[in-house]
């Protein structure tokens, strides 16, 4: 859990879970959106990846990038329960038990 909250404290990587939140990018239109080298920006994914919060797909050259909703609703999960919110807990944690990127969760609601 340490590593996810250390991959939040960033701006720029938050910025990221953002973007993802609307759907799937590859590292190119991310890098779009931001203003940072792609050096930097490679340290960025890879914090993310280590956190678990992304997930990539590789087709050829091209790298996709999905927020990995399991551990986002894991851990806003653990945020309600330290913060003593039992319902929104346990909401969350039920969504968590089925694990899912952005398309997925998209695909099942019948919006891809």
């Amino acid at each position: 859990m340490a590593d996810t909250f250390q991959a939040l404290a960033s701006p720029v990587r938050r910025h990221i879970l953002k973007l993802l939140r609307e759907r799937d990018m590859t590292a190119g239109e991310i890098a779009e959106h931001l203003d940072v080298t792609k050096p930097t920006l490679s340290g960025h994914f890879n914090i993310l990846k280590d956190a678990k919060l992304v997930v990539t797909e590789r087709s050829g050259t091209t790298i996709t990038y999905s927020l990995n909703l399991s551990v986002a609703e894991e851990l806003i999960t653990s945020l309600y329960s330290l913060l003593g919110v039992k319902e929104q807990a346990e909401k969350a944690q039920t969504k968590s038990e089925n694990p899912h990127s952005v398309k997925e969760h998209q695909e099942r609601e019948g919006e891809a």
